[in-house]
């Protein structure tokens, strides 16, 4: 029963996805913080980007900030000698931030912006940053981060990067893409006849793994991202799936079932040397490390069931992590250490959700419920946000729900299908 399902499972989730991603929010905090993103100043022709509008839509999506329209403003200031709190107080605002950008010729941009704490009147944060036309996007995420985290004291994770792979509708064509966390800015690094899946990022974010199911099996690929250059990995007899690179990059940890069934390897990508990790009569499959390197993560079916594993690589000890539920798996950890991600199903024939576990107490939490047939979650590096694909309103499609399960929204793609979502790294 348990070969049978993981078989399914192997096909099913390679063959998905298309994208021009869009956000639609469907839930915030309720404590959401009011904020005022004044339209920045300019004078000359259409910028290439709409800075302070991305602002705005980062801060938003984070679900942490009720965001003010500019036409609801009494005022759109570009100083501080042009605020005037008292109108912010009346508009209930809690904080303001104002900014303005200037050409210093050869597609060259300096912006300056400053964020206030409305009620005491006073300057929190106050940054002048430099950008090429082409950078204003990246420009704008950055101060969505600064932002975030001053007010918030949690990194911002809206200059990373997502992964994931689309496909046309008569799945003739599979296509590997990275974007903006927000979904703009889609490029194709791979193009394949061939299903891909399982996509996942180096740490330093320059390189992708992943597998490709090809007329002769299932192959394992590390790829770099600007050049564009692949690497075969593994193309052993059987499955080859479930790439993860360990924390320093170096090691792949993959499922092989070269020797029977399918079991939990790790290769050294510099030596090439390999280590069988698990084994037993069970299916394992879909390791993830932990951030000492030193464990992984795992699902297996030895107990009947499909749940969660740790495995400690220099004893070999295994213990079982999750047992609330008939059915854990794909295990993703946040980079605290402290929340488990996983697919979850409470009762056998009930819908597969995302859920969080908190490891320090041992609480399960459901996080999602509009979306059914959720899978393939992915943490941001933050640690806040949950990536996973899903199905709703008959379309595959991602979504996003924070790890508390007060903030989510929908990914949806504006043709087509999108699939196996990865958060990438912070790349600093």
């Amino acid at each position: 029963m348990i070969l049978r399902y993981w078989c399914f499972l192997f096909i099913f989730i390679s063959a998905f996805a298309k994208a021009e991603l869009t956000i639609e929010i469907t839930q915030g905090i309720a404590s959401a913080i009011p904020i005022a993103v004044v339209p920045m100043k300019w004078q000359g022709k259409p910028l290439p980007e709409n800075v302070d509008e991305i602002i705005r839509s980062d801060l938003e999506r984070s679900g942490h900030f009720g965001i003010l329209s500019p036409d609801d403003m009494l005022s759109h200031p570009s100083t501080q000698e042009d605020v005037y709190f008292r109108d912010w107080r009346l508009l209930k605002q809690d904080y303001l931030v104002i900014s303005s950008i200037k050409s210093v010729g050869n597609d060259q941009y300096k912006l300056r912006y400053q964020l206030f704490d409305v009620l005491n009147e006073r300057e929190l944060l106050a940054q002048t940053l430099s950008a090429k036309g082409s950078q204003l996007r990246d420009m704008a995420h950055r101060m969505s981060d600064a932002i975030y985290e001053q007010l918030t004291g949690i990194r911002g994770a809206f200059s990373t990067k997502i992964a994931y792979v689309t496909t046309n509708r008569k799945r003739t064509r599979f296509n590997l893409a990275i974007a903006d966390s927000d979904g703009a800015r889609e490029k194709v690094i791979m193009t394949s006849k061939y299903s891909i899946f399982s996509p996942s990022w180096s740490p330093d974010g320059k390189r992708i793994a992943y597998v490709l199911l090809e007329d002769t099996g299932s192959k394992v690929y590390v790829q770099n991202i600007a050049t564009g250059k692949k690497q075969l990995v593994s193309a052993n007899k059987g499955i080859n799936s479930a790439p993860a690179f360990s924390p320093d990059g170096n090691k792949l940890a993959l499922v092989l079932s070269k020797d029977g069934n399918p079991e939990i390897y790790v290769v050294d990508l510099n030596t090439r040397h390999w280590v069988r990790v698990t084994n037993h009569y069970a299916i394992d499959t879909e390791p993830n490390w932990m951030p000492d390197g030193e464990h992984l993560l795992f699902t297996s079916g030895r107990s009947g069931n499909p749940q969660i594993y740790r495995v400690s690589l220099s004893s070999g000890y295994i213990e079982r992590i999750t047992f609330e539920g008939n059915y854990n798996a794909r295990a993703r950890l946040a980079q605290d250490g402290r929340f488990l991600v996983m697919v979850h199903q409470s009762a056998k024939g009930e819908p597969f959700h995302i859920a969080s576990m908190d490891l320090t107490r041992g609480l399960l939490q459901i996080l999602t419920s509009d979306t059914f047939l959720d899978e393939s979650p992915s943490v941001s590096p933050n640690g806040v946000m949950v990536m996973y694909a899903a199905k709703y309103n008959k379309r595959s499609i991602l979504a996003a729900v924070s790890v508390d399960g007060d903030v989510r929204f929908l990914v949806p793609s504006k043709s087509g299908d999108v699939r196996e979502p990865a958060w990438g790294p912070y790349i600093d």
